[in-house]
């Protein structure tokens, strides 16, 4: 039954995802769990600032928890949804555009660049870039691929030599700020997305997205700040 089940939830999930409906709701979900993300990260993150055994306490629960694995892989698919329905929505937005719509609004003021739906795909770009980053300084260290990581690491020690290191110290700081400018307008358009527009709670739920964004940029960004000038 369990079978039958899951073949169902899984012809729905295609085919919503064949409608743009379908794929804006999917992208405004993927979006808010990414934001829920983000929270418990940041969480996990500014232990380092209570000192290296409340950290490595942490992160020793985490990497002993057995759900760790499905954790990571369900993580994984939610950023390549978001990330290949970003370009759909960007490419199914600019297609449904009349031409002259288009000419029109770029004579006004910077035209169609300052629309969020552009700097919001600029703005993924350069988180993703971010992220790559963060994976290779934190996930493959033991390649050594860039920084001199040894095995007798504790995770306090490691996180603070990525932390130190005035590449990843530059890049995390400037991939905070930008992930805030993508989270000032990604957090209300994932409401909107999933439908929840209302004139009555849309102030607030934009204001919420706001301060969100600062919370998640200042937190991140602090790290590197304080660390590196340590």
């Amino acid at each position: 039954m369990s079978g039958v089940r899951q073949a169902l939830l899984s012809n729905w999930f295609i085919r919503a995802l064949s409608t743009s409906v379908g794929q804006k709701l999917v992208m405004g979900a993927t979006g808010l769990l990414l934001c829920g993300f983000l929270t418990v990260h940041l969480a996990g993150n500014l232990l380092l600032f209570q000192g290296a055994e409340h950290y490595n306490r942490y992160a020793q629960k985490l990497h002993e928890n057995e759900l760790l694995p499905v954790a990571e892989a369900g993580l994984l698919v939610l950023f390549l949804l978001h990330i290949i329905l970003a370009f759909t929505t960007a490419r199914m937005n600019t297609a449904a555009r009349p031409i002259g719509y288009r000419e029109k609004q770029s004579k006004l003021s910077g035209g169609l660049l300052l629309e969020p739906h552009n700097y919001m795909f600029v703005t993924g770009f350069i988180v993703l870039g971010f992220l790559l980053l963060h994976l290779s300084d934190m996930r493959l260290a033991e390649w050594k691929m860039r920084l001199p990581y040894h095995e007798g690491m504790t995770p306090a020690e490691h996180a603070l030599l990525v932390l130190k290191d005035p590449i990843s110290a530059t890049v995390y700081i400037l991939g905070s700020l930008v992930l805030g400018v993508h989270l000032s307008h990604g957090f209300q358009s994932a409401f909107r997305s999933l439908g929840l527009n209302h004139p009555k709670y849309t102030p607030f739920i934009t204001k919420l997205g706001f301060l969100f964004a600062i919370a998640i940029a200042i937190g991140f960004a602090s790290l590197p700040a304080i660390f590196y000038l340590r």
